[in-house]
């Protein structure tokens, strides 16, 4: 008889990273009616009314507020949908997006 001896081989399991978030922006302008902000944010971000008239008050008020958090391609497709929106209706309403820290 041979003598055999077993040896457990381990598993290396690979860690797959999260990946890494965006925030989308709205920056405020002085031209883009405050009805028409309101109806964007509801179409592309899925929002309340009311959530969508308080987005747009801090922007309006700050400057910028940010709107949602996505994935990059995600938030970067919004963004530039939302934007192109704006510039269909003749409005400099712009959104753009930036690096979650």
């Amino acid at each position: 008889m041979t003598d055999t001896i077993t040896i457990p081989r381990t598993k290396t399991k690979p860690k797959t990273e999260r990946p890494k978030l965006h925030k989308v922006i709205l920056i405020n302008d002085d031209f883009t009616p405050r009805e028409f902000v309101v109806r964007v944010l509801k179409a592309e971000f899925r929002m309340s009314e009311d959530q969508a008239h308080r987005v747009m008050i801090t922007a309006h008020q700050r400057g910028v507020c940010v709107v949602a958090v996505f994935t990059k391609d995600v938030a970067e497709t919004k963004a530039t949908r939302a934007t192109d929106a704006g510039k269909a209706a003749g409005y400099p309403l712009m959104f753009t997006t930036e690096p979650e820290e």
